[in-house]
């Protein structure tokens, strides 16, 4: 057992990879509140009756949509995206945050990802107060001030749509479909997100297109070299500049030149084929050009 802890603690926090600790976040809160809640029901209220530990949990952490009962839970737009309704629920977040979350950090390292994570939950947190309390089939339903939303869904569509806006053509393998190219998958989540919009998890839909559409953005803003996440968590470097990562490669976007630095333009025209067909589609010097950038970086 004492292995076993050692090995989580250490993909957790010394694998280098940001993704590893937001999963483990994210499996330790649902643990720490689900297996009380179980003892609970097991010797005390039975399965009959609700779980007075999930009662409180889903009371204090999800965000309420209400907006006087939200000014007495502040803290929720941030807690909320740790918090999961079900262990299928938390299942498949944290499969489509290990699966892209891996291709995001190996093209940009792993020193922007808590920061997308937050970003996204904070901008599907903003989307669902927005919508609602100003879209009236929302605003003027009676159940407004019982309505919450959980769930890490925004901040993982946030890293899936980025990923997808760096390499979209980037070609993954689904069971049944076969070969797929990651701007169509981001795009069918999309789609399917809006039009949920009119089925019974209205406000999990909406955040999760407040996060896609934070991922967007943040990827094309970094491509022109703004952080946009700089201030969040103190994720990103004071420079404004995007590094690429993938197989001990890199690159870099900055304004210095030197003899010894590969030329701006062609780390410039590298990016744009990485963007268009992946990293495999590099020659041997496109490489040794990458490797050249991310050790003057």
């Amino acid at each position: 057992m004492n292995t076993t802890w050692q090995d989580i603690r250490y993909k957790m926090l010394h694998s280098g990879s940001k993704i590893n600790l937001l999963i483990g976040i994210n499996v330790i809160v649902f643990l720490l509140i689900n297996i009380p809640a179980i003892v609970e029901q097991l010797f005390i209220t039975g399965f009959n009756q609700p779980s007075i530990i999930l009662s409180y949990a889903y009371d204090y952490l999800a965000m309420p949509a209400y907006l006087p009962k939200l000014l007495t839970r502040i803290w929720t737009p941030l807690t909320y995206m740790f918090l999961h309704q079900g262990i299928f629920h938390i299942l498949f977040n944290m499969l489509w945050l290990y699966w892209m979350g891996q291709l995001f950090e190996e093209y940009l390292g792993n020193k922007k990802t808590i920061g997308l994570y937050i970003a996204g939950g904070l901008a599907g947190a903003l989307a669902y107060l927005l919508s609602f309390n100003f879209i009236p089939a929302f605003s003027h339903s009676e159940a407004l001030p019982l309505v919450t939303v959980v769930g890490a869904s925004a901040s993982v569509m946030a890293i899936v749509v980025a990923t997808a806006t760096l390499i979209p053509n980037y070609t993954i393998f689904l069971m049944f479909l076969g070969p797929v190219k990651l701007k169509w998958v981001a795009l069918f989540y999309v789609v399917f997100d809006f039009l949920s919009i009119a089925g019974p998890n209205a406000g999990g839909e909406i955040a999760h297109l407040g996060g896609a559409l934070l991922g967007f953005i943040y990827i094309k803003q970094l491509q022109r070299g703004n952080n946009w996440g700089q201030s969040i968590g103190n994720v990103f470097k004071a420079s404004p500049k995007i590094k690429v990562v993938s197989n001990n490669s890199g690159y870099s976007r900055s304004g210095k030149s030197s003899s010894n630095t590969p030329q701006q333009e062609e780390i410039d025209r590298i990016l744009d084929k990485i963007s268009q067909t992946g990293y495999d589609s590099l020659n041997k010097n496109e490489k040794e050009t990458l490797f050249r950038a991310s050790n003057n970086d």
